[in-house]
């Protein structure tokens, strides 16, 4: 049973920097296409980060691109979200998803495309 665990959401500063984790167990997370999303209050659940196939092919959201980086832990069952100048507008539950098939670059960035899911870690960012 594919399960994953994230951690590292917090309070914060406007302006500084958290690291999420997603640890991934259940399967050989590989070749999976891992992503993150992110939902805050009374809005619909959007994309933030994707790594399609290891650290190689990446892809962000333009309101986080130059400030969060996604990446892979060693082993690839784990999935990293560095995130810096960090604003209020980031204030939201992040979500760690996983999907067995490589996506593409649209599909990726649909919550509805991924088969698994964390239960989410809240990062607050205050002004």
């Amino acid at each position: 049973q594919v399960q994953l665990v994230e951690s590292g959401g917090g309070l914060v500063q406007a302006g500084g920097s958290l690291r999420l984790s997603c640890e991934a167990s259940g399967r050989t997370f590989r070749s999976y296409t891992m992503g993150w999303f992110r939902q805050a209050p009374g809005k619909e659940r959007e994309f933030v980060a994707t790594n399609l196939w290891g650290d190689v092919n990446t892809y962000y959201a333009d309101s986080v691109k130059g400030r969060f980086t996604i990446s892979r832990g060693n082993a690839k069952n784990t999935v990293y979200l560095q995130m810096n100048s960090l604003k209020p507008e980031d204030t939201a539950v992040y979500y760690c998803a996983a999907d067995p098939r490589v996506l593409g670059t649209v599909a990726a960035g649909l919550p509805d495309q991924y088969d698994y899911w964390g239960q989410g870690t809240q990062v607050t960012v205050s002004s």
